[in-house]
């Protein structure tokens, strides 16, 4: 019986996990569409690099990725970029997140120009601590842009 257990609980990968895949199309040399996640059979891990790149690590200008680099868009669990949402959206103008940062930054911790969360640290900050009518302005003006009303938020709150 002690032979069952540790056969049950042992468990070898086969060398390369994952999966890869190119578009055939590229821009500049870079994939149109690079999927990947796992690793190479030495051991080495796959990393997305495209256009669009979709996989666990990934660098492109449009980034699906537990951790990437999005220079346009990122969306994932961490994700560095001009504009992104994530667990962890450092960004350099626009960031949706628990926490996020850039000139916009909208999540439960922001570091912004414009900042709405839970607490943050911004020039114009919407927070619990925090009601900055020129914050209030702001994001009824963008959320307005997009078909949205959320005035009250901002009225009922302070």
């Amino acid at each position: 019986m002690d032979h069952l257990k540790q056969k049950e609980f042992h468990m070898e990968l086969p060398s390369g996990t994952g999966f890869e895949w190119k578009s055939r199309l590229t821009v500049y040399g870079w994939p149109l569409v690079h999927i990947a996640y796992g690793r190479e059979a030495g051991g080495k891990i796959r990393v997305a690099k495209g256009v669009i790149a979709i996989g666990q690590f990934g660098i492109g200008l449009f980034t699906i990725a537990q951790i990437g680099v999005g220079f346009l868009f990122g969306f994932g669990q961490v994700m560095v970029g001009l504009t992104a949402v994530a667990q962890v959206a450092v960004t350099v103008l626009f960031g949706i997140g628990q926490f996020a940062s850039g000139v916009v930054a909208v999540g439960q911790l922001v570091l912004a120009f414009y900042g709405l969360g839970q607490v943050g640290l911004a020039a114009h900050l919407w927070s619990m601590g925090a009601k900055d009518p020129e914050a209030a302005r702001f994001f009824t003006a963008l959320a307005a842009k997009i078909g949205l009303t959320i005035g009250h938020w901002f009225r009922a709150s302070g």
